[in-house]
C-alpha cells in the first residue's frame, strides 16, 4: 500500500505533492486565523452600532463586510485548489497501488475476492485518505494556531469549575474533547465495529463472487446463492443495530457539545466582562480548538472503514507473498 514513497518513478508526486497540499491547507489555516479576528472587530462594531443610533457609519459597515469576502474568495480559492490538486495525488498513489497488484495479478487471481481488492479497495483507500490526511493535518494546524489565541483571549476570565486559572479554558476543552473521544472509542472497541464492517466486507465478497461464477456456470445451485445471501443479510442487519448504539452515544455527545463553550465562560458573560465581539472570538476560537482535539471523535465511522480496508489489503498483500514464496520453493 505505501509502495507510492518508496518507489522513485513516484517521488516526485509523493513528496512534491504531498508538500503542495500541506502547504495549501497551512494557507487555509492561516485565513481561517484572520477570520476569527475579523469576527471578534466585526460584532464589536454590530455592538456599538445597537447601542447608540448612528454610531457607526455605512460605509465602516460595508467596508467590515468586504474585508470578509476578501478572505472568504482567498480561503475558497485555495480550498478548491487543495480539493483538486489532492484528488490527482491519491489518484496517483492508487495507480502505485494498482500497478503493483497488476505485476502480480497471474499469482493473485486466485485469491478469494482478488478483483475486489484491486479495483473496489484500492478506491476506497485512496478517497478515504483524501478526506482523513488533510483533515488531520488540518486539525493538527488549527490545534497550534488558534491554542494561543484562546489562551490570551481568556486570560483573566472567570471560567466555570476553575476560576481565573488562566488555563481553565484550554483545560476544559481539552477534558471535553478528549473525553468525548475516549469515551467513544471505547463504545466503538466494545461494540467491535472495526469488525464488523470486516465481515460485512468478506461476506459481500463471497456472494459477488458466487454470482460471477453463476454468470457462466448453469451448474451453480440457486440454494448456494439465497445461503450466501442469507449471511450478508444477517450481517448487515447486526450492523445496522451495533452503529444505532454508537450513534446514540455520537449524537447526544454532538448536541451537548453546541453548548459547552457557553457553559465554560458563562460567569464572564452573567459578570459582563466581556464585549459581544470578544465573545464571538472567544467561542469560535475555542469551537476551532475543541474541533482539533475532537478529530478522531469526528472521523471515527470513516477510521473504522479505513481500518477495515487497511487490513483487507494487508491480508490480500500477504496472501500474495505468501503464493510468491511457494513458487519460489518449488523452482
Amino acid at each position: 500500500m505505501f509502495k507510492f514513497f518508496f518507489d522513485p518513478k513516484w517521488y516526485l508526486w509523493a513528496y512534491g505533492g504531498s508538500a503542495i497540499v500541506l502547504v495549501s491547507i497551512w494557507l487555509q489555516v492561516q485565513i481561517d486565523v484572520q477570520i476569527n479576528y475579523w469576527f471578534g472587530d466585526f460584532y464589536d462594531l454590530i455592538q456599538v452600532a445597537l447601542g447608540e443610533p448612528n454610531a457607526i457609519t455605512m460605509d465602516e459597515y460595508f467596508g467590515s463586510l468586504i474585508v470578509f469576502g476578501q478572505f472568504a474568495a482567498m480561503w475558497i480559492g485555495l480550498s478548491l485548489f487543495s480539493s483538486f490538486f489532492a484528488s490527482h495525488y491519491l489518484f496517483r498513489w492508487r495507480t502505485s497501488m494498482v500497478d503493483y497488484y497488476h505485476s502480480v495479478f497471474d499469482k493473485a487471481r486466485h485469491i478469494e475476492g482478488a478483483s475486489q481488492r484491486v479495483q473496489e479497495d484500492t478506491i476506497k483507500f485512496s478517497r478515504i485518505m483524501e478526506s482523513l490526511g488533510t483533515s488531520l493535518f488540518e486539525a493538527i494546524l488549527v490545534l497550534f494556531e488558534f491554542f494561543p489565541i484562546l489562551m490570551t483571549i481568556s486570560i483573566g476570565l472567570p471560567i466555570l469549575w476553575f476560576g481565573e486559572w488562566e488555563y481553565g479554558l484550554v483545560t476544559g476543552a481539552f477534558i471535553w474533547s478528549v473525553g468525548g473521544t475516549l469515551f467513544m472509542v471505547l463504545l466503538a472497541w466494545v461494540l467491535r465495529l472495526v469488525g464488523i464492517e470486516y465481515d460485512l466486507q468478506k461476506k459481500e465478497a463471497a456472494y459477488r463472487k458466487i454470482l460471477v461464477i453463476a454468470e457462466d456456470d448453469g451448474s451453480v445451485r440457486p440454494k448456494s446463492l439465497e445461503e450466501l445471501f442469507e449471511g450478508v443479510r444477517s450481517i448487515h442487519f447486526k450492523s445496522y443495530l451495533y452503529y444505532l448504539y454508537f450513534n446514540i452515544g455520537r449524537l447526544a455527545y454532538l448536541q451537548a457539545n453546541v453548548l459547552s463553550a457557553y457553559i465554560l465562560i458563562a460567569p464572564a458573560i452573567v459578570a459582563g466582562l466581556m464585549t459581544l465581539g470578544v465573545m464571538q472570538q472567544l467561542v469560535r476560537a475555542f469551537g476551532r480548538v475543541e474541533g482539533s482535539l475532537q478529530y478522531l471523535f469526528q472521523s471515527w465511522p470513516t477510521l473504522i472503514e479505513l481500518a477495515s480496508v487497511y487490513k483487507r489489503l494487508r491480508e490480500f498483500e500477504r496472501r500474495i507473498d505468501v503464493v510468491i514464496s511457494e513458487e519460489k520453493s518449488r523452482a
